[in-house]
């Protein structure tokens, strides 16, 4: 036990003394030191054990060596302390009885270091190679990114050159688009320009046309007028000369007629007395008396209903259609001279005060229907005037809302003549209407001045043609009527007015060209009413028109003394009455006149107004849950 005790001793000492001298590397070949000497002395194989006591135990006694912080170095830097303890241990390995032992293990040892170390070569080789391989593969791979990079640049600048050139196309494109776009804009603006100048030459030769036809009018208004004047001169001269005679002549004429009728009538008296006597005595002359009285009577009657035919005859030629109900012509072409004469002069007359007030009259519309109004009635009248076919209309909207009021207005201001007709009166004529129908487009078109046919409920007959419960009758008569407006008219304005414009049949929707909604009047239009109404049933109601026979025979109104009832008042009424229409704020006021005329003292004030208003507007919104219960029920 003593022995591998101080063998394993001696193995420890000459490791630590190898570590303190040489270090070996994985990566390095094995290098020993250089001031170790070539063969170490090995002590002789038979040393006793009393050799070996003796040289340990000196060792043993020796004390331990402090080591100095700062080691004992040569002039080269070099530090002898371990190559002296190696020393000391291989004299004690020498000393040693298992000195030779000791090398084997040390031996033993030094080729498990050298073979460790050749495979630990071996395998820094295989990861030398494999490190090359891996560099191979990372440079192969390097190469392949930069090819893809590369490929990936050029198909990159491929597709730059590409879209450069597909730019610099369409700048010139557009270039080029710009180019012609301006090339058209100025042969338009020439175009234009020479369409001006044609225009206004045109215009230059119509007004020297016009100025020449004025001139040529004036000259023989001139011409008719001196010879007028010179015709009269003449027959005030041959007058006067021959009142002298004339006078005379008129005396002995008339003593020569009073003496010619007083034997006349002597001489008819003695011949009816002789006649009669003469007859009553002779049997044959009383037969031929009798016959003579009875055909008398009978070409009397033959002779009236001769005329009856032939007045039938002439009314149907030259008379009104039955279908008009108004209309602003006679009845007959020279009928109504006179009071179209007298409309022409008092429409002169107030006009001024027509420009003050309202312009439509009765008529309150919203101010941009009214404005659209306006706007028709002057392209109508510059239509009229340039002999260009006239646009058809389609007036829509709930009943009471000033349609019709609108269209005589409208003709009125266009200079046409107005006839209205309602489209309930086509059914009942069966068979006829066909024939009504085209007598009143014959009967339109001799309106010199052009007519403006206004067809109130149109949808009564103008529905569509697909109804179950429309006769042949009614198909017929919408026929007739597409076919008279076919095309556009030089003569006739057509406007309809319904309450429900879906219901009218595509091919007369297509014949319309203007569409105007009347909705029910807001407050502003509902005050207007109000005031108009106010002023026309109850402020003017007692005053009585110009003229001498109304005067004589019409018995003076009582007139309504107004109190306390401002424009706030009406303001509260028009708050309170929405959903009226402009006919049932009339009626109000047709109330209101008829609740004062039934008062005591004929005046109205606002307690008054107030109760009839909130009567009417109660009654107003009973009727509407009625109608609303009427549709729920159906």
């Amino acid at each position: 036990m003593a022995g591998s005790s101080t063998a394993a001793g001696i193995i420890a000492a000459i490791a630590s003394a190898a570590l303190g001298v040489n270090h070996v590397y994985a990566d390095g070949p094995f290098n020993l030191s250089p001031f170790s000497t070539a063969s170490a002395p090995s002590p002789p194989p038979n040393s006793s054990a009393p050799s070996n006591a003796k040289s340990e135990s000196p060792a043993a006694e020796q004390p331990p060596r402090i080591r100095k912080e700062q080691p004992r170095t040569t002039s080269s830097g070099f530090d002898p302390e371990a190559l002296e303890r190696g020393a000391k241990a291989l004299r004690e390995i020498a000393s040693s009885s298992q000195a030779k032992k000791a090398f084997e293990v040390i031996k033993k040892q030094e080729e498990t270091r050298q073979l460790e170390m050749t495979s630990k070569e071996a395998e820094f080789k295989a990861i030398q190679a494999q490190a090359e391989t891996d560099r191979q593969r990372v440079i192969y791979e390097e190469q392949k990114k930069l090819t893809q990079q590369q490929a990936q640049i050029k198909s990159q600048m491929a597709r730059y050159e590409d879209e450069l050139a597909r730019k610099r196309m369409q700048a010139e494109n557009e270039h080029h688009r710009a180019r012609n776009q301006e090339l058209v804009k100025l042969q338009e603006e020439s175009a234009m320009k020479l369409e001006q100048i044609r225009r206004a030459t045109e215009e230059q030769i119509q007004a020297q046309r016009r100025q020449t036809e004025k001139e040529k009018a004036e000259i023989e208004r001139e011409t008719i007028r001196v010879r007028a004047m010179a015709e009269a001169e003449g027959r005030a001269h041959e007058a006067k000369l021959a009142e002298e005679i004339n006078k005379r002549m008129l005396v002995e004429r008339a003593n020569a007629e009073t003496e010619k009728w007083v034997a006349a009538i002597n001489t008819m008296f003695d011949h009816i007395g002789g006649g009669m006597k003469a007859i009553l005595t002779d049997q044959n002359k009383l037969v031929v008396a009798v016959g003579g009285v009875t055909a008398l009577a009978a070409g009397v009657y033959t002779t009236r209903e001769g005329a009856r035919v032939l007045w039938s005859y002439i009314d149907r030629i030259l008379g009104q259609p039955s279908l008009i109900r108004e209309s602003s012509r006679g009845k007959y072409p020279w009928s109504g001279m006179f009071n179209r004469a007298k409309k022409i002069l008092s429409r002169d007359a107030n006009a001024s005060v027509s420009t003050k007030g309202n312009e439509f009259g009765d008529v309150i519309l919203h101010p941009s229907l009214q404005k659209r109004v306006h706007q028709l009635a002057r392209a109508t009248a510059n239509t009229k005037s340039h002999q260009a076919p006239f646009r058809n209309i389609l007036f829509y909207g709930p009943p009471g809302t000033g349609k019709t009021m609108a269209a005589r207005e409208l003709a009125s201001r266009s200079g046409l003549d107005y006839a209205l007709m309602t489209g309930g009166d086509v059914a009942p004529l069966g068979p006829q209407a066909v024939t009504k129908i085209h007598e009143l487009f014959d009967w339109a078109k001799k309106s010199n001045r052009g007519l403006l046919l206004f067809i109130d409920e149109a949808d009564a007959f103008l529905c569509e043609r697909n109804k179950t419960y429309m006769s042949e009758a009614q198909r017929s008569a919408l026929n007739a009527l597409l076919f008279r407006t076919g095309d556009q008219s030089k003569d006739i304005v057509l406007a309809l007015a319904t309450n429900r414009p879906g219901d009218l049949d595509s091919a007369v929707a297509d014949r319309i060209d203007e569409v105007l909604e009347f909705p029910l009047p807001g407050e502003d239009e509902r005050f207007k009413l109000l005031k108009l109404y106010l002023d026309k049933y109850i402020a003017k109601v007692g005053e009585r028109k110009p003229g001498l026979f109304s005067n004589l025979f019409k018995k003076q109104q009582e007139k309504i003394e107004i109190k306390d009832l401002n424009d706030d008042i009406l303001k509260e009424a028009a708050a309170k009455t929405e959903g009226f229409s402009g006919r049932e704020i009339a009626k109000l006021m047709a109330s209101v006149q008829s609740a004062v005329y039934g008062s005591a003292d004929c005046v109205l004030n606002p307690s008054l107004f107030r109760e009839v208003v909130d009567y009417k507007v109660a009654e107003h919104q009973q009727r509407k849950k009625m109608a609303a219960s009427d549709g729920g029920s159906i």
